[in-house]
């Protein structure tokens, strides 16, 4: 698959490269498998040392992260009751739930800072966002400061790797097995968060 994408990549013209690069980012925070970090150093290779081309792909890029942040962010607002009223968060003891409100209340906003980094999670952190109703301004204005950084990153380190640009998908699996264990408590955290201020409200009314 990887292989099919980058042979059609290399095809097109700028305009779909940039298009490319919005549509990679923006589905990848909607649906988490998509390779787009992988493709994204691969778009790196392209930009052959041209800095205004840097600039405009990482543009649309971040542009696209920030799309596909506020879709999720939206949803969670919308729809986020529907998923707290299943059983399936029950499992956690009211202490552990008090715990992770604090804690996310005292940091959530750096979990959405931190976003773009957690590969895997960033569609669960932009959907408990917007259910757990943060700013939307701030929300959205710091996802797109994350993306911003992490999409340098990736179409520089491109950029830099030339032909080995595949060798960034054997760091890419290393970070991703190094965080996991902090994407776990991270998505637990929100989750207990979201669902004791859904409590909250109840008791409320």
């Amino acid at each position: 698959m990887i292989d099919s994408l980058v042979v059609f990549l290399q095809a097109l013209p700028i305009e779909g490269i940039l298009l490319a690069a919005f549509l990679l980012t923006c589905i990848e925070n909607i649906f988490p498998p998509s390779p787009s970090d992988v493709l994204l150093v691969f778009i790196g290779t392209l930009i052959d040392g041209d800095i205004l081309r840097f600039m405009i792909i990482l543009g649309s890029a971040t542009a696209g992260s920030t799309v596909g942040f506020y879709v999720m962010f939206l949803i969670g607002s919308k729809m986020g009751h529907v998923f707290t009223d299943r059983p399936s968060f029950l499992f956690m003891k009211r202490t552990t739930i008090l715990k992770a409100e604090e804690w996310f209340r005292k940091y959530g906003l750096s979990l959405i800072v931190a976003n773009r980094f957690l590969s895997g999670t960033r569609a669960v952190i932009s959907f408990v966002a917007g259910a757990s109703n943060v700013n939307s301004a701030s929300a959205i204005g710091l996802s797109a400061i994350s993306a911003l950084v992490w999409n340098g990153v990736l179409l520089y380190a491109g950029n830099m790797l030339g032909e080995h640009w595949r060798n960034i998908g054997t760091y890419l699996e290393a970070y991703g097995r190094a965080i996991t264990p902090i994407l776990l408590f991270v998505v637990l955290v929100a989750t207990g968060y979201w669902w004791m201020k859904k409590q909250q409200k109840q008791r409320g009314d």
